[in-house]
């Protein structure tokens, strides 16, 4: 049985977004900091295996970011600006730039359920409806929930 719950991955049906739902067993205070804080972030983003690399990192409204991706010798470049960091959101662009012309505005919340549980809200807009489905299918849900897990993992030994 899987300890860890599924992230809830959804398109929506006439527009170019996706939306992300999961909860964790987290603050929302903790939840940010894992978004924000450099070393934290590349701890756990992205699959099993991916080793990141903190480029540029600041955190700030309109502040800057990058990370590279690697693994098997290959790497992948993210970039980014956060528009907004507040004390339960953050609204960002996001790059991947192997696609350099796509470019996603995504918002993240962090719904404080009680008992030291937050849901997450993401949701990432993209420039199409193609667009949206190429995102989809390019087995993303992988990624998320892998690295969810990790961040579980890291929230767990964050609160010992």
């Amino acid at each position: 049985m899987n300890a860890h719950p599924q992230a809830s991955i959804d398109a929506d049906p006439t527009l170019p977004l996706v939306r992300i739902t999961r909860d964790f067993a987290a603050t929302p205070a903790q939840l940010m900091r894992a978004h924000t804080h450099p070393e934290l972030f590349s701890r756990w983003v992205g699959p099993d295996g991916m080793t990141n690399r903190i480029v540029t990192w600041d955190a700030r409204n309109g502040g800057e970011w990058r990370y590279v991706a690697g693994r098997d010798g290959e790497e992948y470049g993210f970039r980014g600006c956060f528009h907004t960091i507040g004390d339960d959101v953050i609204v960002q662009t996001f790059t991947f730039e192997g696609m350099p012309d796509d470019v996603s505005l995504e918002t993240l919340r962090f719904e404080d359920l009680g008992d030291g549980r937050t849901r997450l809200h993401a949701q990432s807009l993209v420039d199409s409806m193609e667009g949206r489905d190429a995102w989809l299918a390019s087995g993303m849900e992988v990624g998320v929930d892998q690295g969810y897990v990790k961040l579980d993992a890291l929230l767990a030994d964050e609160g010992r």
